[in-house]
């Protein structure tokens, strides 16, 4: 086993976990993560294996069934299985971000209801902010709740790009309401709405469609979700109170960012791993092309790359963990990461030749996977957009 991405300080929790997931990586998602990628095939028996594993309560507190553990621990755990298979970890990550709105911003009795069922994976999690007409301009959502006469609230509207949209049965979705707030961000509220896994119409009012065909990051179903003058109660808003949806939600993409930046880590990882052990076995000129100097300092700098962007991570969520602000760090990672993540499967890519455009080989789908980094949980721009802003407040002359 190489040296790259160790992590100091972990306890010897962290470390039996990191060991046990690692073993479930190399024994049941690597062997099998190619063929079901190229089948667009939902990974089912790799996700009943993570819920005996218990990672889809890893950081739900104890008292409701969960391991109760930290956001580095996770950050780590999605190093390793995006290693083996990206769509994996996209699995865990809307699942866990639902979780972890309820845990921070929930109600006790939402508590109460969600969160054992969703440490056993018997309910699973996914959240949704983006519409079709919109990005990143999360302000710009038209999608709206109407509040009834008797107290409930009628929704309408049409949702884009939820993860686990046909598998989830939990989906925490961000809506217009008009709370007479002087601003459009504190007229958002964010909705608990069951429904029936699967596609179709799933509960009343909300269609889902289907699964949206993508370049990458297939096997996980990504969907729309129409809704159709859905009745929602009171009850059902997080945290019981409207006008609180945006904050809420932005403090889920925090963590959201921390898991992208280490899935990227998990991807260049792979792809390092990849293309060090093709350059060993390729000859050219009589030798292994690993010693040819282009070669050698290509995979040098991808191991730094590697490296510079697992700190980052770590860094970002050790200060989430500490209970202090982290939307610049988690800019940071996200943004070194998923640029890293891409420069060094293409250098992978280079390394593997001809062979690399072959999808028999690995790298090609580690190609396909990494430019979704570049976007997901916000582009480079937007987390550039992020930290400067911070930064002219910190250094406000």
């Amino acid at each position: 086993m190489g040296r790259l991405v160790s992590t100091e300080g972990l306890t010897e929790d962290q470390q039996e976990i990191l060991k046990l997931v690692r073993q479930f990586v190399e024994k049941e998602i690597i062997p099998v993560a190619t063929e079901l990628e190229h089948k667009d095939e939902y990974p089912t028996d790799i996700v009943e294996g993570l819920k005996e594993l218990g990672i889809f309560g890893l950081m739900i507190p104890e008292e409701f069934g969960g391991l109760g553990e930290s956001l580095l621990t996770y950050a780590l755990v999605v190093e390793e299985i995006a290693r083996g298979w990206m769509s994996v970890s996209g699995v865990i990550n809307t699942h866990f971000i639902v979780a972890y709105l309820l845990m921070q911003h929930g109600t006790q009795e939402q508590k109460e209801r969600y969160l054992p069922k969703m440490a056993t994976g018997e309910v699973r999690g996914a959240f949704s902010m983006s519409e079709p007409s919109l990005g990143s301009d999360v302000a710009a959502i038209s999608t709206k709740a109407t509040k009834n006469d008797d107290g409930s609230y009628e929704i309408t509207g049409q949702k884009m790009w939820l993860t686990n949209g046909g598998s989830s049965t939990l989906v925490a979705v961000l809506v217009k309401t008009d709370e007479g707030a002087d601003s459009v961000y504190k007229n958002m509220t964010t909705f608990l709405i069951e429904k029936e896994a699967g596609f179709g119409e799933t509960a009343q009012g909300i269609t889902i469609p289907g699964k949206i065909d993508k370049m990458g990051y297939k096997g996980i179903d990504t969907t729309e979700m129409i809704l159709e003058k859905h009745q929602s109660s009171a009850d059902q808003i997080l945290g019981g109170e409207p006008g609180q949806g945006f904050y809420q939600m932005m403090d889920g993409v925090e963590v959201g960012r921390v898991n992208v930046g280490a899935r990227a880590v998990g991807i260049a990882n792979r792809a390092f791993e990849l293309g060090i052990a093709y350059a060993q076995q390729r000859e050219t000129f009589g030798k292994p092309i690993a010693q040819h100097q282009a070669i050698l300092f290509r995979l040098a700098e991808m191991a730094t790359k590697v490296e510079t962007a697992h700190a980052m991570v770590v860094k970002a969520a050790r200060l989430k963990d500490a209970g202090k602000r982290n939307d610049v760090e988690a800019g940071m990672a996200k943004m070194v990461a998923s640029e890293y993540c891409n420069e060094v499967v293409q250098d992978s890519f280079r390394i593997h030749g001809g062979y690399g455009y072959s999808k028999e080989y690995e790298i090609e789908r580690l190609y396909r996977e990494a430019a979704f980094m570049l976007i997901g949980e916000g582009t480079t721009d937007i987390q550039k957009m992020i930290i400067g802003r911070a930064l002219l407040k910190d250094y406000k002359l």
